[in-house]
């Protein structure tokens, strides 16, 4: 197994590891570089980075660490051990409402399904950081994300929509100066000029890109850049340039000990000597890439066997912590619960033994309630008759005023109408001025017939005894008049026809008339009972 290099262990004894996890300010930086060699070791620093971060309660620090051990183990290939990491670290960010390192996490979950050919889920993935980029306003975020999902339209073979996504990127890009960001994206742009087979595009493209990673002094992105521009050359028939490219390549490659870049120089160079008809040189090259291809997949199996044999003890060790913490869990849980239980137990001693002293006593109340209770409704019942029987008192009361001011109508009305036509017997004689006087009584009678007074009187002591009659009869008709309605309740007493044509100061001939016009406006079927019909009103 590797070890650690010096640098980085004097910067964790310098900073000290509660420094180097503080949230967004953690520098994983040195980890990633030790995973490209020695992933293992890595893998073995990202644990301890993760444990201590555990111990400290550090969520956030505990969410980094989980997305530095999934890029590793996706880096080797283990894209279900990888894939755990990165959801594992999602929950955490999203717990922390940490939105842009969500993102990053959601971009690297997104590369995650686009190399293991599941490129829906990858724009799904896409899709979530790119809003939450746009939320916290990275354009730096946006255009990494802009920039794979037009590596997926590439990959689609859509390319206009793939150009489309790449010069999105690289404006967002451009807004932040970020020369690494843009030196990428024209590198995007040469690979799908190149496979459109617009060459000079895709040379111009890659050039760009080469300018920019030197300044950014990035030498891998350079040698993977010169490496493009000798296949360019190469497949326009520019050989000697396509080699001169290639040898750049293949020097830097030397100069970083890049085993894998070594092995694509080599072959690309035999490619060119073997078109330029220089066997030899062909033949040497070829001989070249497939040694470094050997020495690449021998390390890279030395590392599959140290990285597996980490991994497993980290699974392996993560069981055997999960078994003790569930041991500890279950051992807790069944003391607390026998403690819960005999606290349960006493307080339901204390609870029965409270209820039945509250039952008792709710007994002794409840009966006494219902004595009141008893008492209160005896009472009522009493009240209530009292009530009636003032009610029936009042009403027969009222039914006698009533009674009476009527009987004292039809006598007064009587003596007016005996006296009415005495007087209009003694019209009849022919002394003029007797004849005048008793016409002066005459009128004086008839006007008596009329006052309304007694009228008001009457009418009062009417609705004392029937409430509501009126109301009800304004249903059946709202054209009614004064001599109707005095009419109406002189039927609805149940007086005789005689007497009510004497209150009325009328003739029965006249009385029938009324009746008639009464029932028509009552709208009264033919063959029904007038007074019947005001009865039951």
């Amino acid at each position: 197994m590797a070890k650690v290099p010096l640098l980085f262990c004097f910067l964790m004894v310098l900073l000290g590891v509660p420094q180097l996890l503080r949230a967004q300010s953690t520098d994983f930086t040195s980890i990633q570089s030790i995973s490209q060699k020695h992933p293992d070791t890595a893998l073995i620093i990202l644990k301890k980075l993760h444990a201590k971060a555990l111990a400290e309660n550090n969520e956030l620090a505990e969410a980094l660490c989980l997305q530095q051990m999934g890029k590793v183990c996706y880096n080797q290939g283990h894209y279900a051990q990888a894939l755990e990491f990165y959801l594992h670290a999602d929950k955490l960010f999203s717990t922390h409402n940490q939105r842009d390192l969500l993102a990053a996490n959601l971009g690297e979950i997104g590369v995650l399904y686009y190399y293991n050919k599941q490129l829906d889920k990858s724009r799904a993935q896409y899709n979530k950081a790119l809003a939450l980029y746009q939320q916290t306003g990275n354009l730096k975020g946006q255009a990494q994300i802009l920039g794979n999902i037009g590596h997926l339209y590439e990959k689609r073979q859509q390319y206009d929509s793939a150009f489309y996504y790449q010069h999105l990127a690289l404006e967002q890009y451009k807004l932040t100066n970020y020369k690494q960001g843009i030196a990428k994206i024209y590198e995007n742009l040469g690979s799908i000029y190149e496979d459109l087979a617009k060459y000079d595009s895709a040379h111009a493209s890659f050039a760009h890109s080469l300018e920019l990673y030197k300044l950014d002094h990035n030498e891998v992105g350079s040698i993977e850049v010169l490496n493009n521009l000798g296949d360019i050359l190469r497949k326009t028939g520019q050989y000697a340039a396509s080699i001169a490219r290639s040898k750049q390549a293949y020097d830097l490659a030397l100069q970083n000990d890049n085993i894998y870049q070594l092995a694509s120089c080599s072959k690309d160079l035999g490619k060119a000597y073997e078109l330029m008809n220089r066997m030899d040189s062909a033949y040497y090259y070829a001989e070249l890439s497939r040694k470094y291809s050997l020495e690449v997949y021998s390390k890279e199996a030395v590392n599959q066997t140290s990285f597996l044999q980490v991994l497993y003890d980290i699974n392996k060790k993560s069981d055997e912590i999960a078994r003790l913490n569930n041991s500890r869990k279950v051992n807790r849980i069944i003391t607390v619960a026998v403690v819960v239980v005999v606290v349960l137990l006493i307080i339901l001693s204390i609870v029965i033994f409270s209820r039945q002293r509250l039952k008792l006593k709710d007994q002794k109340v409840l009966a006494r309630q219902r004595e009141v209770e008893h008492e209160l409704v005896q009472l009522e019942l009493k009240t209530q008759q009292l009530e009636d029987e003032n009610l029936k008192q009042e009403l027969d009361i009222k039914s006698k005023e009533l009674s009476t001011h009527t009987l004292n109508l039809i006598k007064h009305n009587k003596f007016l109408e005996e006296l009415r036509n005495k007087l209009q017997l003694m019209v009849k004689d022919d002394k003029r001025d007797q004849k005048k006087q008793m016409q002066q009584l005459i009128n004086q009678i008839n006007d008596s017939f009329s006052h309304e007074q007694y009228w008001k009187e009457f009418t009062a002591a009417f609705e004392k005894v029937h409430q509501s009659f009126f109301d009800k009869l304004k249903a059946y008709s709202n054209e009614l008049t004064a001599a109707d309605l005095r009419l109406v309740s002189l039927l609805k007493i149940n007086l005789e026809s005689t007497d009510i044509a004497i209150l009325l100061g009328i003739s029965t001939d006249s009385l029938r008339v009324s009746r008639y016009r009464l029932r028509k406006k009552l709208n009264i079927p033919q063959g029904d009972n007038l007074t019947a019909f005001i009865q039951a009103i």
